[in-house]
């Protein structure tokens, strides 16, 4: 005989317990569910991840560091620096800056940042711009223009 072998006979059945019916019964009063507290009340659970009115983990989690940003914008950035090689009044986009071999991977849209010296005039044409950016490209006789970000390529 093994103890997977020790089950109840067919068509027998185990009485459920029937609690708060009185002290014989053994289970009655408070029903097995202690003296007072918000355990032991009518509807009595409180919903998963209730921490009695604190703030709960999983709203509290995010709040820390470390924490991704779920649809963060992507974008393939280049320094002004970058861009002074290229002729006066040439008009620049992530397109044009892969054709020329400036920019080798599309990791999303064109984002210009402000870092090194501009003389040239070139219409750039981004996503995005940094301040500097932005301004360094005009004080050289350039003008900026924003176009919408676009998704990224394969």
């Amino acid at each position: 005989m093994r103890l997977e072998d020790a089950v109840p006979k067919k068509g027998s059945k185990k009485r459920r317990r029937r609690i708060g019916r009185g002290i014989a019964a053994g289970q009655g009063a408070s029903g097995g569910f202690g003296m007072r507290g918000q355990k032991s009340r009518s509807g009595r659970s409180t919903r998963p991840g209730f921490e009695g009115g604190q703030m709960p983990l999983y709203r509290r989690l995010p709040k820390l560091k470390h924490f991704t940003v779920i649809n963060r914008k992507q974008y393939t950035t280049i320094n002004v620096s970058k861009l002074a090689s290229l002729p006066a009044n040439t008009e620049v986009t992530l397109d044009s800056l892969m054709e020329s071999g400036i920019v080798t991977a599309n990791k999303g849209s064109l984002k210009v940042l402000g870092d090194g010296e501009l003389n040239v005039a070139l219409n750039v044409k981004a996503a995005a711009f940094t301040s500097s950016a932005r301004s360094k490209i005009e004080a050289a006789g350039g003008s900026c223009e924003v176009v919408s970000a676009r998704a990224r390529k394969g």
